[in-house]
């Protein structure tokens, strides 16, 4: 590789990167919000792939009161994480509700496992994936501003 090739890739690199580190997080934290609306609303109109799993889990809760009422918290968490100011709303709502979602793997491990601990359903792989959605609200969450840098507008 000559050296004018090696520099035009180091150059596309810088560029890439700048672009990537402007783009990724706000990207992210649209993407989680249009996850979160999109699962919500699906709950709250009776069409999740999810409602006979949170029926089965949380089975002393009536699933028609139950799982639209979670529907609403979710596309609150989504809605949250869309609009700036409320970030960290959405981010406390996602915190409360995670840990639940993760029940049914304790819960119901036979619906959740095909050989447990590794071999996943397709319902455990569904839970199981929630770690990514955590993982991304903890990136989200990373790059706030603390508010004990925000000026006082006063």
């Amino acid at each position: 590789m000559q050296l004018r090739e090696l520099s035009d890739i180091k150059k596309f690199d810088l560029k890439l990167i700048t672009f990537l580190n402007r783009v990724s997080l706000p990207a992210l934290r649209i993407s989680l919000g249009i996850v979160f609306i999109w699962f919500g609303v699906l709950k709250v109109f009776g069409n999740s792939p999810a409602n006979d799993l949170i029926t089965k889990t949380v089975y002393w809760f009536n699933p028609d009161i139950f799982i639209p009422i979670l529907g609403i918290w979710e596309a609150a968490i989504g809605l949250c994480l869309l609009v700036p100011s409320f970030i960290r709303v959405g981010l406390f709502l996602l915190a409360l509700q995670m840990p639940g979602t993760f029940l049914p793997l304790v819960l119901l491990p036979e619906v959740c496992f095909e050989l447990i601990p590794f071999d996943l359903t397709l319902e455990g792989q569904y839970i199981v994936k929630n770690l990514v959605l955590i993982g991304a609200a903890m990136a989200v969450g990373s790059r706030l501003t603390p508010i004990s840098h925000v000026k006082n507008s006063n």
